[in-house]
């Protein structure tokens, strides 16, 4: 029985850690979850070689990939060098074309190189960028999921996120978004499993739509 297990590999968002799948649960007769946690990047690494890298924490084969936006995008770089049984993303984007167009504009003028110096040390203005601007009653819950402050971190992963570009997206990949996603505006995206009243942040107040779901579209051919 045990060989028939798939294993779940999770990546989390922009700075945040594995904590954001606390209430993520799946049959244990079936499937095994993995949490994969961001690392310092080396300097003047591409989305890339860090991806490369990243593949080095899978141990199992036939996986399936799940990320959570930048994770999600950091997801799809991976499986440029590994195969997985699933790609799944979840507030994220696909492709270039669908990053909102103040990130756009942030690429063209490169305003992003002057984001990381006022983020650092600033967790309410930081949980803006990553999570969108309604945020201020919450904002202890974003403290508890966010868990990187380090500024080459956060230099990086905002320049990553901005400049990703990807014309054409991976055939295979399942997205799943909220039609209330404030970072990644639905009128963006296209070929996506849409969640009503979804927001940046569904894999923590949606789980249990997740929890139901999940294992159908892991299994379906």
């Amino acid at each position: 029985m045990h060989k028939d297990i798939i294993h779940v590999y999770l990546m989390p968002g922009m700075a945040a850690s594995p904590k954001i799948f606390e209430y993520i649960k799946l049959p244990d007769t079936q499937f095994e979850i993995h949490y994969l946690e961001w690392f310092l990047p080396l300097k003047n690494e591409t989305i890339s070689r860090y991806a490369l890298r990243m593949t080095s924490k899978i141990k199992h084969d036939a996986i399936v990939l799940l990320g959570v936006s930048f994770g999600g995008v950091l997801v799809q770089e991976m499986c440029k060098y590994i195969t997985v049984k699933k790609l799944i993303i979840v507030s994220s984007v696909k492709k270039t074309s669908e990053l909102p167009k103040k990130m756009l504009f942030a690429k063209t003028t490169m305003a992003y190189k002057l984001l990381p110096t006022q983020l650092v040390g600033n967790i309410e203005l930081f949980a803006k960028y990553a999570f969108g601007s309604n945020i201020t009653k919450r904002l202890e819950l974003y403290k508890k999921y966010l868990s990187v402050n380090d500024s080459r971190y956060l230099s990086w992963a905002i320049k990553q996120m901005v400049c990703w570009q990807q014309e054409n997206y991976l055939p295979e990949i399942i997205h799943i978004h909220g039609d209330k996603d404030a970072v990644f505006p639905i009128k963006n995206i296209s070929n996506c499993i849409t969640i009503e009243g979804g927001t940046h942040i569904m894999i923590i107040n949606k789980y249990k739509w997740f929890n139901e779901n999940l294992p159908r579209i892991i299994l379906e051919n």
